[in-house]
């Protein structure tokens, strides 16, 4: 008596766990088409953050090379106005000698 009752009871579990398994392996499923879509969406994000921070440097880049070459254009100005100035104050000085 006491095999059949165990027999029984073991059935009975035996019949729960094949029952939950379908809707734990549903359920594994779903989680695991989260994850994915999760992870899909998680790697896009990544790729646009590359791409905005190849974009940016790419800007700082031009906008460091328009910099260098204006400041270079008022240097070259700022030395012929230098230049001029000291052909000017000879010419004065030359002058007065005179």
């Amino acid at each position: 008596m006491r095999i059949a009752t165990l027999a029984i009871v073991a059935l009975g579990a035996m019949s729960l766990a094949a029952c939950s398994q379908p809707a734990e392996k549903a359920a594994e499923a779903q989680a695991d088409a989260v994850e994915a879509k999760a992870e899909a969406a998680a790697d896009q994000m990544g790729a646009q953050a590359d791409a905005m921070k190849a974009n940016a440097e790419a800007a700082a880049d031009s906008i460091e090379a328009k910099g260098e070459a204006a400041a270079e254009s008022l240097e070259a100005k700022a030395e012929a106005t230098k230049e001029a100035a000291e052909k000017k104050a000879d010419a004065i000085e030359d002058a007065a000698r005179k």
